[in-house]
This record gives structure tokens, C-alpha cells and sequence, in this order.
């Protein structure tokens, strides 16, 4: 079936479910008829940009915000603000510590901000690696980022 098709479909299962792992998706939407493999299920998850957040009834489900725009929603940013629990400048880079589990949630968000003084980033389970052009531009990302942050 069309991955257009699929996509809304994963965005309506993780809407009614909380859905912890992969092999979980690839199981629901095989009960939708979606003939679907493990790859497919991580490439579109990473097509819809879903992450993980702390479930009720599980320990993390897929969650999706739609945003509209590619900007910052107040969810996101709230997430933003909830997991993060440190940020320092480490000469041109700057290391930000995060609750565990949402690393790759701050990466998401930072690299919505489009900030021109990153050049990458490297997310972990509980930190967030950014690399900047130089030490200047290392201190101004952790003053964006603190101002972001209030």
C-alpha cells in the first residue's frame, strides 16, 4: 500500500496506543492489513519525525507533534525545557545533558531552530553533542539556548 496511506495510519495508531518498540508498529499495522517490515516501520518513523516520550502504561511510546512549519510549538518547546538539565560550551562544542531518554528529543528540537552557528549534532540517550563553528559561536548557541529556554 502507498506509504502516504501507512504514514497516517502509524500517526493514528500512536494517537490511540502507546507504542514502545518497532516490532510493536510493524504488529499494528499488520493487523491493518499493512504488509510491513521493520526497516520500513524505522524509515517511516524517521520520515515523520516521531520520538519518544515517557508512556503511562509502558516506559516510552511514540509520540508526534504536529507543528505546521517546521517551527517550534509550545509542546515542543515545554519538552524542551522539561528535559533538559544542563548546558556548557566545551571549546567550539557545546554538551547539553538531558533526562534520560531524550537526547535525540533536544537534537530534534535544536536543529528546528535552524541556529547558523551550529554546524552538527550528535544526540545520545541522556546528551546532546552540538558542534559549533568556533568558541564564539559555541558561547552564542548556549546563550540562544538559555534564552530558548526561559
Amino acid at each position: 500500500m502507498m506509504r502516504s496511506g501507512r504514514q497516517a495510519a502509524i500517526l493514528e495508531i500512536i494517537s490511540g496506543k502507546e507504542i514502545e518498540t518497532q516490532e510493536e508498529l510493524c504488529a499494528e499495522l499488520n493487523k491493518r492489513n499493512y504488509s510491513v517490515t521493520q526497516a520500513t516501520v524505522s524509515r517511516d518513523i524517521k520520515e515523520l519525525r516521531l520520538f519518544k516520550v515517557a508512556g503511562v502504561e509502558k516506559k516510552y511510546r511514540y509520540a508526534y507533534i504536529d507543528d505546521g512549519n517546521n517551527k517550534i510549538s509550545p509542546k515542543m518547546h515545554n519538552l524542551f525545557r522539561e528535559c533538559v538539565l544542563s548546558m556548557r560550551p566545551a571549546m567550539n562544542q557545546v554538551v547539553i545533558k538531558t533526562l534520560r531518554g531524550n537526547g535525540s528529543n533536544a537534537g530534534m528540537i535544536v536543529d528546528k531552530l535552524n541556529l547558523p552557528e551550529i554546524v552538527g549534532s550528535i544526540a545520545g540517550d541522556d546528551t546532546l553533542l552540538i558542534v559549533a563553528q568556533s568558541e564564539d559561536d559555541a558561547k552564542i548557541v548556549v546563550e540562544k539556548l538559555n534564552e530558548f529556554l526561559k
